[in-house]
């Protein structure tokens, strides 16, 4: 099933090129035939200009083994034309005819009415140029969100936050001469490996650990690392999660220290019962004291800065958040606006954080309940009106700051939780359907934006909260509503 015909939007820059985070926990290589394709032929071009180059240098000898005296005159080198670059994606036309609500009802509506999809379905379609609403079925119904829920944290962030802004992890002295202190910042992406196996741009413990044996004493040996996670505060669980949540492969316990995003170890699926001592116990082994004592605590008012390491910025953790659906990021990044609103970071704290945040920003938020800021709880609601507000105020401008959440789209057929979804054959050009998935026991959702085949950019947001089929069927059904609108003229 393809996602409509060749990509016209160069409004919505892809993240990255190359290897590109799957949902849940790791780096995939994301599906790119015909960059492969253009990566060979410039390697051929270069071969060939390489051998036409000794074939030149030959023909210079051609009377003999050179002398010590000889001269050789070497041909002036002559770079291959490549001819101009072309952009991988093509502008959206300014005069892109739009989409009247009557044809595109008439084209995708029926699509929703899918078995597969049950009969809660609420969806909506706005042209986001002129900001008529093309399609609502029910959508201002409050509905259980699942991970588009992240949209939510992912604007407040982006508008409360510097988006070039980082978070840091700290190592200070302890109060007896063996003892470190890690101090965690809220930052889950550190990493125990270099790079890391599923962040980009992400720190690592072996820098943070090479700054601490500098700043120490020499020939101290570490006996004892503090883990302080004091910065979050409250449950480690929100009201709403099922107690199969925690640990599992998407979730674990939300501590302002943590290390690979709380994963067992470095690249897996499964997450930990314990993330903080777990990254004590990466610190104490990078320290070169795997039996160094692991416990936690709090870090001294007065202890010396020892070492301490920057996450990427904001602004490229909310793209990773959302192109994985990293529950662990996203709770990181919800607590970050509770503590730039002075409200505690904790589940309640970054649920009001969050929401306060969009109020500001003229938000409409009726309908909307948060626990948490993954989407994660079964308590949140959010009607589907409320997305694709979010997502236009993203592309039109009108949020400012807050257009890394359309870069950080999973791109169908291409990465993300959508790598594996959609058509990646060339001809269906990757990029004119990008959309954040939702996916809970007996919920299924999809927002983002489609390109019309008129070259009309759409946000759109759809959810099924009393699906009738098993969730292969539900979202082969939404992936055909998103198609609908990609192949849609729809005058």
């Amino acid at each position: 099933m393809a996602y409509g015909g060749p990509a016209r939007s160069a409004e919505v820059a892809l993240w990255g090129v190359g290897t590109i985070a799957s949902s849940g926990s790791t780096i995939i290589t994301a599906k790119t035939g015909r960059l492969k394709r253009r990566i060979a032929t410039a390697v051929v071009v270069l071969v060939v200009a390489v051998i036409g180059g000794v074939l030149a240098l030959t023909g210079a000898f051609d009377g003999g083994p050179a002398g010590s005296g000889d001269t050789v005159t070497m041909p002036d080198a002559k770079l291959p034309d490549l001819g101009a670059a072309q952009p991988v994606l093509a502008a959206l036309a300014k005069d892109a005819p739009a989409p009247t609500p009557a044809a595109l009802s008439a084209a995708v509506a029926p699509l929703l009415g899918a078995p597969a999809l049950g009969t809660g379905v609420s969806a909506s379609v706005v042209d986001v140029s002129s900001g008529d609403v093309l399609l609502d079925q029910d959508a201002e119904e409050p509905s259980m969100p699942a991970s588009t829920a992240k949209l939510l944290t992912a604007v407040a962030a982006l508008t409360t936050l510097d988006p070039s802004d980082t978070l840091k992890t700290t190592v200070v002295a302890g109060t007896a001469p063996g003892e470190v202190v890690l101090v965690g910042g809220g930052d889950p992406t550190l990493s125990r490996t270099a790079p890391s196996q599923t962040y980009a741009d992400a720190p690592t413990v072996a820098d943070l650990a090479a700054q601490v044996l500098k700043a120490r004493p020499a020939g101290q040996p570490v006996t004892r690392v503090v883990v302080d996670s004091s910065l979050f505060s409250g449950p480690l669980t929100a009201s709403g999660w099922q107690p199969s949540d925690t640990p599992s492969s998407y979730a674990a316990p939300v501590t302002a220290t943590a290390v690979d995003g709380a994963r067992l170890s470095p690249g897996s699926t499964a997450r930990s019962g314990q993330p903080g001592l777990d990254a004590g116990a990466a610190l104490a082994d990078a320290l070169g004291a795997p039996g160094a004592t692991v416990v936690l605590g709090e870090a001294p008012a007065d202890g010396e800065t020892l070492g301490t390491v920057h996450s990427a910025p904001i602004e490229r953790l909310v793209e990773q958040a959302l192109s994985m659906s990293d529950n662990m990021l996203a709770e990181a990044l919800a607590r970050q606006v509770a503590l730039a609103r002075n409200l505690p970071a904790s589940f309640e704290g970054s649920a009001k954080a969050v929401t306060g945040a969009l109020t500001d920003l003229g938000v409409d938020l009726t309908g909307v309940t948060l626990s948490d800021g993954s989407g994660l709880s079964r308590e949140d609601r959010v009607p589907v009106e409320v997305l694709t507000a979010l997502l236009r105020g993203a592309a039109d401008g009108s949020l400012d700051g807050a257009s890394p959440v359309l870069s950080g789209l999973p791109v169908a057929g291409y990465d993300g939780t959508l790598f594996d979804r959609g058509d990646a054959d060339p001809a269906d050009a990757p990029g004119t359907v990008r959309a954040k998935t939702g996916t809970l026991l007996g919920i299924h959702a999809l927002a983002g934006t489609a390109v019309t085949a008129d070259g009309r950019l759409l946000t759109f947001a759809v959810i099924a909260d009393q699906p009738a089929g098993g969730e292969a069927e539900a979202e082969d059904a939404l992936d055909a509503f998103a198609a609908g609108l990609a192949g849609c003229g729809c005058r």
